[in-house]
């Protein structure tokens, strides 16, 4: 039983990396055609660019997180037994969920941005019909509630290994003085995220939800500044949630090719509980604009959201570089594109926590600044986490070798990934507006640029698709394959 239930997994964790990796393919093209567009290289309609921005926000965070649950559920079932029909439950709702938003935006032009603002379904309802705003509305709800059953299948199991979500967190040796480590890793940052994510989709849930009766009941009308809250709450932990599940990568890997336990002690369980609290509460950053937002919400998000960049970030940061410190580390793929996403994700933070100075905001937060510290964490943090999982998965679970080609795509990468992230500061530092479809002519250098930049990502990750995708043939065929043992 525990031989079948470990090929369901692996077969599970395949399917999902083989989508994640293709898509992330498919909105790096998406996003290299709007900045073509922007810099008058190629010419698109305002309307079919709009289009483009809705699915490439909202595809690259959803698939990330995606890509994200495979990391979390491969390696959470190294330490507690998983039903996998669970994880095949998600993964078809979220399919079923992005062929509707697909649907909805490039058949029935829905082109209101990942945000979904209240009311603004409703008026693009209006413009082109109820059909695509609810099948955009109605695929996002179904998407979400396959996180959730995904989530709360997971927290029961946790609270029957260990007794409670408080005890997975550590709770024991923060407040109780239980000596030793606490839970391993894996567990406490899938804790925080069932936690947190769960929260996030159950006010996105309520967003959704308010705009779906607000088109078909146009009488029932819903505060909008309420709605805002409840969106951008949803976008900020879902966001955010994605490279605390793909971390977990981080921690089983370098763990595993130094021969270093990542030891989870007092200081990791505190700041995975701070950043449990903290990621709750920062949402607010992305309102410091709104001057109808009660001042002591927008100083919670300033303060906070300095603060939220330190426990985990830098315990994970520093934990990284220490486990490698001397190690006999073999750097191959795997290891390498998980040393370097910890530089990708404190690199982009530091952008955030400028941005989140409220001074600073009132400038910058409607520029291309936004886009540049989000491209820098998602793209060098949390997407080169999955790429780096996905070889590591191919050469455990198979046969797969690293060749040439694979160091000169993660060179390819890094190298252009950071260009095209400067390319946005650059753009933010003079005042690029984000969102516009047109440019003017002064601003068209650092789109060119960043587009030139962004080809070659497309070509670094088409690499990495390719190898994984051709190395999936040899998965299971490893001799004297390991099985993951369950402790329940």
């Amino acid at each position: 039983m525990e031989t079948i239930a470990r090929n369901s997994i692996k077969k599970g964790v395949a399917a999902a990396l083989t989508i994640t990796s293709a898509v992330l393919v498919l909105m790096m093209i998406f996003g290299v055609m709007m900045l073509l567009n922007q810099g008058n290289t190629i010419k698109i309609s305002p309307q079919l660019f709009y289009e483009i921005m809705t699915i490439h926000g909202t595809g690259m965070v959803g698939i990330a997180a995606l890509g994200g649950s495979a990391i979390m559920w491969y390696f959470l079932s190294k330490y507690i037994q998983l039903n996998p029909k669970i994880f095949f439950t998600n993964l078809f709702l979220t399919l079923i969920g992005v062929i509707m938003v697909l649907a909805a935006i490039f058949v029935f032009n829905f082109s209101d941005g990942w945000t979904f603002l209240y009311p603004l379904p409703s008026a693009s309802a209006k413009i082109y019909g109820t059909t695509g705003a609810l099948l955009f509305l109605f695929g996002l709800l179904i998407l979400g509630i396959g996180y959730l059953i995904m989530y709360f299948y997971i927290a029961a199991r946790l609270i029957k290994e260990y007794g409670g979500l408080g005890k997975s967190l550590g709770w024991d040796y923060i407040f109780r003085g239980k000596k030793g480590y606490g839970p391993p890793s894996a567990v406490v940052a899938s804790t925080m995220v069932i936690i947190a994510n769960s929260v996030g989709v159950l006010a996105g849930a309520t967003a959704l939800v308010e705009s779906i009766i607000n088109i078909l009941f146009p009488a029932v009308s819903f505060d909008p500044m309420m709605a805002k809250h409840l969106t951008y709450a949803f976008g900020h932990i879902f966001a955010n949630c994605t490279i605390y599940m793909a971390v977990i990568a981080v921690y089983e890997i370098l763990s595993e090719y130094t021969g270093r336990p990542w030891k989870p002690n007092k200081a990791f369980l505190i700041a995975w509980n701070c950043s449990t609290l903290f990621t709750l509460m920062i949402y607010t950053h992305h309102l410091l604009m709104d001057f109808a937002v009660p001042q002591w919400m927008l100083i919670i998000g300033q303060v906070f959201s300095y603060a939220n960049g330190l426990p985990v970030m830098v315990v994970t940061a520093y934990g990284a570089l220490m486990i490698v410190f001397r190690s006999a580390v073999k750097w191959d793929f795997a290891s390498s594109m998980m040393f370097l996403a910890m530089f990708g994700w404190v690199a982009g933070a530091v952008p955030a926590i400028i941005d989140a100075t409220i001074v600073v905001n009132h400038v910058m937060h409607n520029t291309k600044w936004v886009p540049g510290h989000f491209h820098t964490y998602m793209g060098m943090g949390v997407i080169a986490m999955i790429f780096g999982f996905m070889y590591y998965f191919n050469k455990t679970e198979g046969t797969q070798k690293q060749t040439g080609t694979d160091q000169f795509a993660i060179a390819i990468y890094f190298l252009f990934f950071s260009g095209l992230a400067g390319s946005f500061l650059y753009a933010g530092k003079i005042s690029v507006p984000r969102r516009w479809a047109e440019h003017l002519p002064e601003w068209t250098g650092s789109d060119q640029i960043g587009a030139i930049c962004g080809a070659f990502v497309i070509i670094a990750a088409v690499i990495f698709t390719t190898r994984f995708i051709y190395g999936l043939r040899n998965v299971g065929k490893k001799p004297q394959e390991k099985i993951f043992k369950s402790v329940s």
